[in-house]
């Protein structure tokens, strides 16, 4: 019987009164095995480094230089690193996790102990207001808080033009349309980077769910060097927009010069 994904997670089992679902067994797998790689990578650090910091250092390198491409500032890039870069791989090695064997054949009780975390709507909506929460947090410790709010509604431009006339006020009712459409804007960034990141995890999740059914062995095996593609793509898109929320409300306006 082919098993198909359901798009909430299923309850394994319960801490008190809190429910552990199969996408939480997931997130913890994670975070257990980015707590063991920076135990050793901090062991392991030298001034001479050795294969196993010269990788990390290398995808490190890798990685920044991309960021560079966003920011078109290596400082700027220092600073959103933490956060970024986290995003980055946690989305990455979750994704890939799903992958495992395992995922959605091993059950406890009714439910399946494992499946993709990013297949969990809940954990991509927090994502997605963690990236955008910290672009305007970034703005507004980098520009200041009047200038940053006068991205979307510039309230001393609008209370000034009340005095010059009736052109210039209805000037400032459309700016002040345009900034609140700027504020729903906000709103459906939190939207599009959570729903795109589940839609595509799912759909491979379901996909892959299918063709195993179908067909046990081989051919699910294309499938999933897929999936290990499209989790990098995925992570990578999330990052990038998260990187460009960043730095484009970080950046005065141009009259700010």
């Amino acid at each position: 019987m082919i098993h198909i994904p359901t798009l909430a997670p299923e309850v394994v089992f319960h801490i008190g009164q809190l429910p552990v679902t199969n996408t939480m067994v997931n997130v913890w797998l994670a975070m257990v095995i980015f707590l063991v790689i920076g135990i050793i990578i901090k062991a392991k650090l030298s001034f001479r480094p050795g294969k196993f910091q010269n990788f990390f250092e290398y995808i490190l390198e890798l990685l920044m230089g991309y960021f560079d491409q966003v920011t078109g500032d290596r400082k700027k890039t220092m600073r959103f690193m933490p956060i970024v870069g986290s995003v980055f791989f946690f989305i990455l090695l979750s994704n890939w996790l799903g992958l495992l064997p395992g995922t959605g054949s091993i059950k406890i009780g009714h439910a399946f102990l494992l499946r993709p975390a990013n297949s969990d709507l809940n954990l991509t909506v927090v994502m997605a207001l963690v990236a955008v929460i910290s672009s305007h947090l970034f703005g507004l410790a980098s520009v200041g808080i009047f200038t940053h709010l006068n991205k979307f509604i510039q309230i001393g431009t609008f209370i000034k033009s009340l005095r010059k006339g009736p052109v210039a006020i209805l000037t400032a009712i459309i700016e002040l349309g345009v900034g609140l459409i700027e504020i729903i804007s906000e709103m459906a960034k939190v939207l599009s980077l959570s729903l795109r990141l589940f839609g595509n995890i799912f759909a491979g999740e379901v996909l892959i769910s299918v063709i195993s059914g179908l067909v046990s062995v081989f051919v699910p095996a294309p499938f999933m060097m897929l999936e290990l593609l499209v989790g990098l793509i995925q992570a990578s898109v999330f990052t990038m927009l998260t990187l460009v929320y960043m730095t484009v409300l970080s950046t005065a306006p141009h009259e700010e010069h």
